[in-house]
């Protein structure tokens, strides 16, 4: 019989162990669950970069104006894509902030302008805010604002978790009903894209960071329709989408759900690559300083990128 022990890595062990043997949550309440968010990734997520822009500025959105975050490596630059970047954090918690210290490292590594999006979380705002505010943001980003300073040929969506259903969702919805600029890449970091409760999510259920109580917390508040296409994206067409990069963990309750979304696209003749971090969590994106494995996994991630990108950009 085989061994249905999971591999991790050793840096991961030590990881799990720290993070198994905190106390559980009394209760699960939003905004205590967005500060200790916040408040763990100060602690294993890796510095900032520096960069020549960093502006906190809003876009409108659906249900008034949308805070976003405009990185860039350089004061100005030539026309070119805008990376468009989505928050991880089950459409609960995350924000600006979580996720800072990646966006810094995107634009520098790829000499690329981003854009994050602060969208709508539940339970204030259940689905379908988070996407409704995601689609606007492109299509503003599209139309390269004059506060950018930006003329921009080309969107990528990036996310991981719920950003990456997120990046997947507006990546659909820009085909669909094209922008004033095209999609270029999107790119799906761990990302949910079904309803699924077997295979990892029963498998993974819980001890390796990601556990199936949090994700039924998580949709228990944000309240997706089953079946709808734009709160689950397997259920979207994956013909004319761009080219693709889908990347998941072998710890992650989620990597079922990634898996089916990359053959998807395959099968529908999409340009994708594939990427499987076997003993790696959910998350791993932004636990780059304490993981460094993690930090080695998302370079081979912006190294997938430079290769899609260069189709585009030469």
């Amino acid at each position: 019989m085989a061994d249905s022990t999971p591999f991790i890595r050793e840096d991961v062990q030590g990881f799990l162990a720290l993070v198994n043997s905190l106390p559980p949550p009394e209760s699960l309440v939003a905004e205590e669950q967005r500060a200790g968010y916040l408040a763990m990734k100060a602690m294993t997520e890796a510095d900032p970069r520096p960069l020549a822009v960093i502006r906190n500025l809003t876009c409108p959105g659906p249900a008034g104006d949308i805070p976003v975050r405009f990185y860039d490596v350089r004061e100005s630059r030539d026309p070119s894509p805008v990376i468009l970047f989505f928050h991880g954090g089950g459409f609960v918690i995350g924000d600006l902030d979580t996720h800072n210290s990646l966006c810094t490292e995107l634009s520098a590594e790829l000499d690329l302008p981003v854009l994050a999006v602060d969208y709508r979380l539940a339970p204030e705002h259940p689905f379908p805010a988070a996407p409704d505010d995601c689609e606007a943001a492109a299509r503003w980003l599209a139309a390269s604002p004059a506060k950018l300073e930006r003329q921009v040929t080309g969107i990528i969506t990036i996310g991981g978790s719920a950003g990456g259903n997120l990046a997947a969702v507006t990546a659909r919805a820009l085909c669909d009903k094209p922008a004033a600029a095209p999609m270029v890449l999107q790119v799906l970091l761990y990302p949910a894209t079904d309803e699924s409760q077997d295979g990892s999510m029963e498998r993974l259920a819980e001890g390796h960071f990601l556990t199936k109580l949090a994700m039924d917390w998580f949709y228990s508040l944000y309240l997706p329709k089953s079946g709808d296409p734009r709160a689950f994206p397997l259920h979207a067409s994956a013909e004319g989408m761009p080219p693709s990069i889908v990347a998941t963990a072998g710890l992650d309750p989620l990597q079922d759900q990634g898996r089916r979304m990359a053959a998807k696209l395959v099968e529908a003749g999409v340009d994708t690559c594939y990427l499987h971090m076997e003993g790696l969590t959910h998350d791993f994106s932004t636990t780059r300083k304490a993981l460094p494995s993690a930090a080695f996994e998302m370079g081979r991630v912006i190294a997938a990128m430079k290769l899609m990108l260069g189709k585009v950009r030469p």
